[in-house]
């Protein structure tokens, strides 16, 4: 993937491209996920998969946003999940912001969310046998769960296709991403 793809400005949130850029995004993140697994660089890894997750988190806010408003009580709660929601997914609410995903058909997403979470406990701090500050005990089994989030990550994206503006640069990163994931 060309780098200036993703060091460009991020369109606006209600920019026609926010979508493709925020899909862009994550999965430059994920190709750079498992680029830090092939290093040996699990913690890396880890981030990077969260990243991807999170941006991807993004672009289907994005996509589900007249949905996800019509779900919101209050006028405050719509303008949150315009002006806040989408362009910054703040990461202590991404377990909130992937019910109302599900509420809008994203079936399991919460639980890959919950996945995406625990890798970036991991990411800061790496293994932990006592499972007293991150949920996993060796690199190994974190560095599983980066692959199992990128595989879903790609798998998700796919699904996407003919919902959205989809072109060359994107049909490519995920190419880029399901020929890393089969080394």
């Amino acid at each position: 993937m060309a780098v200036e793809l993703v060091e460009k400005p991020l369109p606006k949130p209600s920019d026609e491209g926010y979508i493709e850029a925020r899909l862009l995004e994550a999965l430059g993140e994920a190709r750079l996920a498992l680029k830090y697994l092939e290093r040996g660089l699990t913690r890396n890894a880890a981030c990077k998969a969260f990243q991807a997750w999170k941006a991807l988190l993004a672009a289907l806010l994005r996509l589900e946003l007249e949905k996800l408003k019509a779900l919101a009580k209050t006028e405050e709660e719509r303008r949150w999940l315009e002006s806040r929601a989408v362009p910054r997914v703040p990461t202590t609410k991404m377990k909130e912001l992937s019910r109302l995903l599900r509420d809008v058909g994203h079936e399991g997403i919460t639980f890959v969310t919950d996945k995406a979470l625990d890798l970036h406990d991991y990411q800061y701090h790496g293994p932990d046998p006592d499972m007293a500050l991150s949920k996993y005990t060796t690199r190994e089994s974190a560095a599983a769960d980066v692959v199992e989030l990128i595989q879903e990550l790609a798998r998700r994206v796919e699904t996407l296709k003919k919902r959205i503006k989809w072109g060359d640069e994107l049909e490519k990163a995920l190419e880029e991403v399901r020929r890393a994931l089969t080394r």
